[in-house]
């Protein structure tokens, strides 16, 4: 075992006591995947993701926004930034779709406060202590199995909770000689908890992967690739996880946004690329959700930049995602369609798309989505039409 891995136990052991190597070998509820990337800091979908036939984009963006030759084109009216060109194939194989002009229920553009409520899955900022993705596993499995995995430092509100979840994050420490790690046992052999999560971590998958064949990268860019190759070859295992939580920083772009984006589209669209071809053929029952807390505004600022909206966008790739398709409904750009006169209108609710992956692709009864998972969401709608067979 490696000391990262035992230095990492932390927060995910402690959430739900690992009670014994059961939760890792036991028979997993479903072979279907779930990849969730979390773009913190607010993408701007109007980027990404440009209405370019549109005048009114024009009009709002005169500086920033994007001609034909810098976009593929999807369907005559939205074309993809060709920073994000590696996902055509994707487009093309009936393997990626959008869902423009989407939100949560926060509408008062705080990076904190959306984060939180996106993550905890209630009506308000911190109106719940644990992660509406923890509930989900958690009534999917009953803790039989360790079925969540966080790639990073820290585990995210999103998969905090009862149900036990799996951490994993690169570091640079040495690994630990069978001295220390004899020692460590020897001094919490008689701590339930951590006596348990040792001996867990032990036996604990490891990602097959060659680290130092990233190393000619910035470090943005190798620790996505790396992110997303450890999160694809867990995920393959049969005995793995079946649910993954990404994230990506830095999309928080009030000046300087062309150049800022492009680098970041080039490492997000490297990254799904790498999850394809490390699940292989388990790609084919797997779906990926890219979201961020909120949209930017309309209109461009006087930085280069845009500043915190409402209306944002979410992307969805994976064999399990009915492709080819600009889901939802599109409001557009004209001023009496923009919400208080200066964000995407947020016509079409996260929380139903993510509704839809729990219950469609997931298999949770939407008894439980309903009551557990999403409170008080009743009147959002699991949004139709997303996933195969569906």
């Amino acid at each position: 075992m490696e000391r990262r891995r035992f230095l990492q136990l932390g927060s995910a052991a402690l959430m739900g006591a690992l009670g014994s190597t059961r939760s890792a070998y036991a028979a997993a509820p479903t072979d279907n995947r779930l990849v969730f990337v979390f773009l913190r800091g607010a993408l701007d979908g109007l980027h990404a993701l440009a209405p370019y036939a549109d005048p009114a984009y024009r009009e709002l963006r005169p500086q920033l926004a994007l001609e034909r030759d810098q976009v593929n084109d999807l369907n005559g009216y939205f074309g993809l930034h060709t920073g994000l060109g590696a996902l055509m194939p994707l487009w093309q194989s009936g393997e990626l779709s959008f869902l423009p002009a989407t939100s949560t229920r926060y509408r008062s553009r705080s990076h904190f406060d959306a984060q939180n409520l996106l993550e905890n899955g209630s009506t308000t900022p911190y109106g719940m202590r644990d992660g509406w993705l923890n509930r989900a596993i958690l009534a999917l499995n009953d803790n039989d199995r360790r079925l969540g995995l966080s790639i990073g430092p820290a585990v995210p509100l999103i998969l905090q909770g009862q149900a036990s979840v799996q951490s994993w994050s690169d570091s640079s420490l040495p690994e630990a000689d069978e001295d220390f790690l004899l020692r460590v046992g020897r001094m919490y052999q008689q701590d339930p908890v951590f006596a348990d999560a040792f001996h867990d971590a032990q036996g604990a998958l490891q990602p097959d992967i060659d680290m130092n064949a990233m190393g000619g990268r910035n470090n943005s860019a190798r620790d996505f690739a790396i992110s997303a190759q450890v999160a694809a070859d867990l995920l393959a295992h049969p005995q793995g996880p079946r649910v993954a939580v990404m994230e990506m920083t830095g999309w928080d772009t009030h000046f300087n946004q062309e150049a800022r984006l492009n680098g970041l589209f080039q490492q997000l669209a490297e990254g799904i690329i790498l999850l394809r071809d490390g699940l292989a053929r388990d790609w084919s029952r797997t779906a990926v959700v890219v979201v961020s807390e909120f949209g930017r505004t309309a209109a461009e600022n006087g930085s280069r930049g845009t500043d915190h909206g409402t209306g944002g966008l979410v992307m969805l790739a994976g064999g399990a995602v009915r492709g080819r398709q600009i889901g939802g409904d599109w409001p557009g750009l004209a001023q009496a369609a923009l919400f208080e006169g200066r964000d995407v209108m947020p016509a079409n609710p996260m929380e139903g798309l993510f509704k839809t992956l729990l219950i469609a692709h997931l298999g949770l009864p939407a008894s439980v989505v309903e009551s557990t998972v999403f409170p008080a969401s009743t009147p959002l709608r699991p949004l139709e039409g997303l996933i195969v067979g569906v």
